[in-house]
């Protein structure tokens, strides 16, 4: 899988950490690639291969090599969204956690977790595409996990034991000291410990009719993710077939596996269709194209996959407003 992504949700909670750390938190965003108003987009999800460069620049710029673990200490309760209501809804505890891991998507593609209750509770967790997994990362995370856990059973989670599979950042103490319970690290996925009556912790807020609202809104919003995923994996056909000017749905549909007519209504139901995809990828590349390089226009049609220079001339006319060669000039011009 490729193009995993992270719930903006995220990126938010560390942000506000950041902030709380005195640490200058949209620079931090900006080296990371991510401008700080993008934390206000609705339905924000970021790249999970960016997450080195954030937790490089959070380190460089704080001085501070445990900042993973810092900065989870200062981050504010994971509140007001689906997961959560999720939680509180569900009879106790244990239903509600292995309700939210078929949704843990939502909070990100990368983040892999089960609970096991043999021979102790533990929810074990790993990254997919670990490369881009950090230590920082994971020490946020499972405070993050803790905090969001005592908030939903009125403070009554504690972790037993924690286990980290990278070595520490700093000494022993500072990591019992945080997280109140003994730590290990150098083990092959990280696991939560936790007492095994909190699998049958009754919430307060129990609410079956609710429950199902949650579970359906918890449904559309997974929906959405996976008419993302479609339209993605379309982008990425298109972009292997435009040369050999080959982009038909009918091409597109044999490489994914699926037919033209399945692949034409699954778009109609991601509120799109191949046509609007196809154009959409021709322009921005042929924008990119035109102001970032320098390639011959005679080139420029061939890699967007038009068949004839004048096809392109009124296409990109009809996109912008104006030829391929005045919107180069005006792109120059405002560049110099």
């Amino acid at each position: 899988m490729t193009g995993l992504t992270d719930s903006g949700t995220l990126v938010r909670l560390a942000y506000q950490g950041l902030v709380n750390l005195g640490v200058d938190a949209d620079e931090v965003l900006r080296r990371s690639g991510l401008n700080p108003d993008q934390l206000y987009q609705a339905n924000l999800r970021t790249q999970f291969s960016a997450q080195p460069r954030f937790w490089k620049a959070a380190v460089e710029l704080s001085g501070d090599p445990c900042i993973g673990l810092h900065m989870g200490e200062q981050m504010p309760v994971y509140k007001g969204q689906i997961l959560e209501y999720l939680f509180l809804s569900s009879q106790t505890f244990g239903d509600g956690l292995r309700r939210v891991l078929n949704y843990q998507r939502l909070i990100s593609d990368a983040l892999q977790g089960q609970v096991s209750e043999d021979p102790s509770p533990c929810l074990t967790s790993y990254f997919l595409e670990h490369q881009y997994a950090t230590s920082h990362l994971a020490e946020a995370m499972v405070l993050g996990l803790i905090k969001a856990f005592e908030a939903v059973t009125d403070g009554s989670f504690k972790a037993d034991r924690i286990v980290f599979n990278h070595p520490p950042n700093t000494d022993q103490a500072e990591y019992e000291r945080v997280f109140g319970c003994p730590v290990e690290f150098n083990a092959k996925s990280f696991q939560l410990f936790f007492p095994a009556s909190m699998l049958s912790y009754r919430s307060l807020y129990a609410e079956p009719q609710l429950l199902n609202l949650h579970i359906q809104a918890a449904d559309q919003h997974l929906a959405i993710l996976q008419q993302q995923d479609l339209i993605t994996d379309v982008r990425s056909q298109l972009g292997s077939l435009l040369e050999s000017g080959s982009t038909t749905i009918e091409n597109v549909a044999q490489r994914m596996g699926v037919s033209p007519r399945h692949l034409r209504h699954q778009l109609d139901v991601a509120g799109t269709s191949f046509q609007r995809l196809l154009n959409d990828y021709r322009h921005r590349l042929a924008r990119r194209l035109l102001s970032q390089t320098d390639e011959a226009i005679s080139e420029i049609v061939y890699l967007t996959g038009f068949s004839e220079p004048s096809t392109f001339y009124r296409a990109f006319k009809r996109w912008e407003g104006k030829t391929p060669i005045e919107y180069r000039q005006q792109r120059a011009d405002r560049s110099s």
